[in-house]
């Protein structure tokens, strides 16, 4: 009895994995539409504090992906874990490149997110937008609260983007039991700067909207 159980299970477990090992034609099909973040998420930000360790990044995340490979993703920034305090939203639109299998799970991709058509950046908070009119103003007219700037194709600082370059990163894209997964964020505060910084584990999922 104990042998057919285990076999029934490893049966059961291979479908699972044939059913998440999707193509990527399949995988473009069921990533149409809107998703959402589950709830406030927590990830280490690229800034210290005075004893060294990695300030906490609060935020919500709003994505879309439509066809022609183009997606549009809004980041709300907060100040506090449960999303009370929103400080910023930040809007980055672009096409998504696909580079072929991840190794982090069956059926997940590699994918290059290129902000080649928007970004621009919404304080939310006075104390957001006095921090902006004292790092980013050349090129910027005076940072408003509920007055989004583009910062696309600019110099800005604070969020390290170059002039005449468009914002990329190396990443990874997962679809399982109707959650959307990217990669989690390197706990040193890394970005996906590179191919050597692509991630390699999953993210807290993103759901589908209605």
């Amino acid at each position: 009895m104990w042998t057919r159980r285990a076999a029934l299970a490893m049966c059961l477990a291979a479908s699972a994995l044939k059913a998440d090992a999707m193509n990527l034609d399949d995988l473009k099909t069921q990533l149409l539409g809107h998703w959402s973040s589950l709830a406030p998420e927590l990830r280490p930000s690229s800034l210290k504090n005075p004893d060294g360790s990695l300030k906490p990044f609060h935020l919500k995340r709003d994505f879309s992906y439509s066809t022609g490979d183009r997606f549009e993703l809004v980041v709300t920034q907060y100040a506090d874990p449960m999303g009370r305090v929103p400080l910023a939203r930040i809007l980055i639109r672009g096409h998504m490149l696909w580079r072929g299998d991840h190794p982090v799970a069956p059926g997940a991709q590699k994918v290059d997110f290129v902000a080649d058509e928007a970004y621009e950046v919404t304080p939310l908070i006075q104390g957001f937008a006095d921090l902006m009119n004292q790092a980013a103003t050349q090129g910027y007219a005076k940072w408003e609260v509920g007055a989004a700037q583009s910062v696309f194709g600019k110099n800005f600082a604070p969020f390290g983007l170059a002039e005449g370059k468009n914002f990329m990163e190396y990443d990874l894209v997962h679809l399982s039991n109707g959650l959307l997964f990217w990669g989690a964020r390197h706990i040193d505060g890394r970005g996906f700067d590179s191919e050597a910084n692509r991630p390699t584990n999953l993210q807290i999922p993103l759901a589908r909207k209605p």
